[in-house]
């Protein structure tokens, strides 16, 4: 007889299934660019404009949408973004050129936003302090699997329909995650039909929709920059891969569609263990030692440490096999940095777990505009398509001493909170 999930853990696995899609959505791109530079006539800078163009809105709409997913709740917040990057992807598949295909990238970076801040304040609500690594590194790891298996259903999907099609299929899919999120969540975990006595024990107390609840801008962000920073250095790793990887293998080593994109698959599929290891790592640190700055870093640092350590080995081979095992040991060592990085937030600003997640995920998105334009501009001068895997080994070094300086055991005080009140003012009594 099979169990049935509970609550919490049903919310989770939705959770996973949204983090999957929308990945799925946003780098289905980068193994349809070499027909798509093609049909279109594009080169390689243009086409890295185009993989640039969802990070201007999605940089934007991390502060804004984790603010909006604080305030009005995960669950409108998500049908409203859903709606809009399953109608940008099925877009995609209907433009003419260069600026229709740009504008259709722009959309799917405003729909997709606010997912990952809003579903940082769904686990808030959702999710027991102690599981906080876990439920990061695993809806990470789901992303990863959107990664890793993007390139052999677009490779089908190619085939068999063209790539224009592709885009629809997969655009149809993100509807019907929307419905089922909006009919089955509920902010207030309380409110839920199935949620259990014993799971709600576990749970912290819930901030209510609507509540009143003024942000304290200023403070908040300076409290988070340096994992802003520290993110950054992981987020310029991580689209260069996501962009650029089955374009890698099929322009550097001559592979085509079919096989580029199964290799790609490989060095993704690394990143799913990467994210579910480096949250379970984490929590299970907490667990033992009690020290929540131990639990984050350790894992961080070794992560970063261990992406340059096996970047800097693609520059010394060219053998296939060997490149490709180097790909998956760096993407497996950044993946390790997701699960403990994103409970940060939650860590320092547990009120503001949305906005403070937003305000850390700018890095990423920040590094999305960046760098696949370097890529493409780098190897369009040079013709080297490993050249540009310099930058990702000088920023992971950079990443892993940035983390010292995050300091998730001390946790976010709002101004007034702290005392600091205009001269002459005096705190409310308590």
């Amino acid at each position: 007889m099979i169990k049935r999930l509970s609550a919490t853990n049903s919310v989770l696995f939705l959770l996973c299934l949204m983090y999957f899609i929308t990945y799925l959505d946003r780098v289905n791109i980068a193994t349809a660019g070499a027909v798509i530079i093609k049909d279109l006539g594009m080169s390689n800078t243009q086409f890295g404009l185009i993989l640039s163009a969802f990070a201007y809105p999605y940089a934007i709409f991390q502060v804004i949408g984790g603010s909006v997913g604080d305030k009005f709740g995960a669950r409108r917040t998500l049908l409203v973004c859903g709606l809009i990057w399953a109608t940008a992807t099925i877009l995609t598949g209907f433009v003419g050129g260069l600026v229709s295909l740009f504008l259709a990238r722009v959309l799917l970076g405003f729909g997709e936003g606010a997912t990952f801040p809003t579903a940082t304040r769904a686990m808030q609500n959702w999710t027991a302090p102690g599981r906080r690594g876990f439920a990061q590194g695993i809806t990470h790891a789901f992303a990863r699997l959107g990664n890793a298996v993007a390139p052999p259903i677009v490779a089908f999907l190619i085939y068999h329909f063209g790539w224009r099609s592709s885009f629809v299929i997969l655009g149809a899919i993100s509807f019907v995650w929307v419905v089922v999120w909006y009919l089955y969540f509920r902010d207030d975990p309380s409110d839920h039909k199935s949620i259990t006595r014993a799971e709600l024990d576990q749970l912290p107390p819930p901030r209510k929709v609507g509540a009143k609840q003024s942000v304290p801008w200023g403070a908040l962000t300076r409290r988070i920059l340096p994992v802003t920073i520290t993110y950054f250095c992981y987020g310029w790793t991580l689209w260069l891969f996501l962009g650029w990887l089955p374009s890698f293998f099929k322009q550097s080593y001559g592979l085509d569609l079919k096989n580029s994109a199964l290799f790609a698959s490989g060095v993704f599929f690394a990143g799913v263990v990467g994210d579910t290891l480096g949250g379970v790592l984490s929590d299970r640190i907490f667990e033992k030692t009690g020290n929540l700055k131990l639990a984050r870093l350790s894992i961080v640092v070794i992560g970063f440490l261990g992406a340059a350590a096996s970047l800097t080995g693609v520059f010394f081979t060219r053998d296939l096999t060997y490149v490709a095992l180097l790909l998956s040991s760096g993407f497996f060592f950044a993946e390790l940095v997701i699960g403990p990085i994103w409970s940060v937030p939650m860590d320092i600003a547990p009120k503001f777990a949305g906005t403070a997640s937003g305000l850390m995920n700018t890095g990423s998105a920040v590094a999305a505009i960046v760098s696949p334009i370097v890529f493409g501009l780098i190897v369009d001068a040079t013709g080297d398509w490993t050249l540009p895997f310099a930058g990702s080994i000088g920023l992971c070094l950079l990443g892993a001493a940035a983390a010292f300086t995050m300091h998730p055991e001390r946790p976010f005080v709002e101004p007034a909170e702290a005392g600091l009140v205009p001269p002459g003012a005096t705190l409310p009594a308590r």
